[in-house]
């Protein structure tokens, strides 16, 4: 049996080749949309992909399954687990097998067996993998998708926060509850091999470790420490992450069927002559690094640095308008292949770099302080502080008379924000702030950065305070 890890960092997504080198058959679990490294590493093995199994109909990113089917002719496995509402509407296209609880199905001689776990979802499956090519009669190790990370466990309550289905969150604390003592049956050997890793949204507390055992995950997960229901449903529906806006796009998209990449118009270039008329419409996003915008920028265009687009591009976006990038031609792939993997195929095209340098159009930058430059103003009420953070962060402690103001959210809630004084943007360690000082500059706030953020000012030995509620 052959077995590969891919993960993708941007995304904290974990994906893995199965394969049969008997046979030189292999399966997907959990692609994302960019398929290349699948069909890169299964050549290199000898293998052909002939299948794409998922766990369960994924809210963060933009399944590569359909894609497989498409390009390379893979037969999908897909759960036809939970309601009506969340059936995959794309499965009649293509050469698929509906998996209920203990169907089986093989790859050459690799068996996996579906596993209901619902509670992330109400159609979440794991999978158990035999060996039986090796010898091996019981299973080795289960994908458990979004259910059992490494140090946590999914959670239950994005239906309802993204997908809007009042009253799901409870409905699936229970159920993961259920599917959690389930897991504690199973034997303590196995390997356990999730489809995320630290930084994910889809869970609270995940470890960096790729993967585990159920024997480790029994003894130190914390997560799977409860035997009451209800202290469990109270646990795990308490200080979960920000749930991304475009996690409701995500679970439309793979439930529907993911364009094809083939089918996705070209991004072309756009005269630089354009460009000021095109950000007064639309999100013109700038990924150069934060210092480099700040130095100058065009106006109303807005910062995201290229290694934050996955995670910040999904709250921010319009995916009903055209975005546009301002890059390079050689740099423009990369910045695609990002946004299309949380589905932002609406690029209306970019403005060459080099092209809008030449014709002068940077002629807008803002300025960084040190907290210890802002503390006065702070302290005296010249200016509003707004702390971009998670809700978390500023509950853990914030600067005194901060206003609690989530990155994530910022764009929807900017005409709520005072404009009588000037503004501070600041964040933990200012890569978040800088971001948020390019979207109030671009809305016509009088803004300044605070540099090195919450890290700088506790480092001036500076004071903060702490709230344990939600502020308003």
């Amino acid at each position: 049996m052959f077995l590969k890890y891919f993960y993708d960092p941007a995304l904290a997504h974990a994906s893995y080749l199965v394969g049969c080198q008997k046979t030189g058959e292999a399966v997907v679990i959990d692609p994302g949309r960019n398929v290349d490294p699948y069909l890169e590493a299964a050549q290199r093995e000898g293998l052909r992909i002939v299948g794409s199994a998922e766990t369960h109909i994924h809210a963060d990113f933009v399944s590569g399954s359909r894609e497989l089917a498409d390009r390379d002719g893979a037969k999908l496995y897909l759960s036809d687990e939970g309601p009506a509402d969340w059936k995959y509407l794309y499965a009649d296209q293509y050469d698929a097998q509906l998996l209920k609880h203990g169907d089986v199905f093989r790859i050459g001689n690799v068996k996996l067996e579906a596993v209901h776990t619902p509670g992330h979802t109400p159609e979440h499956l794991s999978f158990l993998l035999t060996d039986e090519g090796g010898g091996a009669t019981e299973p080795m190790g289960i994908f458990t998708g979004d259910f059992v990370f490494v140090g946590s466990i999914g959670r239950p309550d994005l239906l309802e926060t993204a997908a809007g289905v009042v009253g799901s969150a409870e409905v699936g604390a229970r159920q993961l509850y259920h599917s959690m003592r389930r897991f504690h049956e199973l034997p303590d050997h196995l390997q356990v091999w999730p489809a995320h890793g630290a930084g994910s949204a889809c869970g609270k507390g995940l470890g960096a470790v790729p993967s585990s055992t159920v024997g480790y995950e029994k003894r130190f997960n914390p997560a799977l420490q409860f035997h009451d229901e209800q202290q469990f449903v109270d646990y795990i529906l308490s200080e979960q992450p920000e749930t991304p806006y475009y996690f409701a796009v995500m679970k439309r998209v793979n439930k529907v069927g993911p364009e094809l990449i083939r089918n996705l118009a070209p991004v072309a270039a756009v005269p630089p002559t354009e460009l000021e008329q095109t950000a007064e419409r639309y999100l013109v996003i700038d990924p150069s690094p934060a210092a480099d915008f700040m130095e100058a920028h065009v106006p109303g265009t807005i910062n995201i640095p290229s290694g934050s687009l996955v995670q910040w591009a999904g709250f921010l976006v319009d995916y009903a308008q055209p975005i546009y990038l301002l890059t390079d031609e050689a740099a423009l792939p990369e910045h695609l292949r990002r946004l299309r993997s949380i589905g932002i195929d609406n690029v209306g095209g970019y403005f060459d770099v080099q092209k809008v340098q030449q014709a002068g159009l940077r002629t807008q930058s803002y300025s960084s302080r040190a907290p210890q430059e802002l503390q006065p103003r702070i302290e005296r009420g010249e200016v509003t502080l707004l702390d971009v953070r998670a809700l978390t962060e500023f509950q853990a402690g914030h600067i005194p008379g901060a206003e609690y103001r989530f990155l994530g959210k910022l764009l929807r809630e900017i005409g709520n924000i005072d404009r009588s004084k000037p503004v501070v943007a600041q964040c933990q360690g200012g890569g978040r702030s800088a971001i948020a000082t390019s979207l109030l500059q671009r809305a016509g706030f009088d803004v300044t950065n605070m540099a090195g953020g919450l890290n700088a000012w506790l480092a001036a030995g500076l004071p903060l305070t702490s709230s344990h509620s939600s502020p308003a």
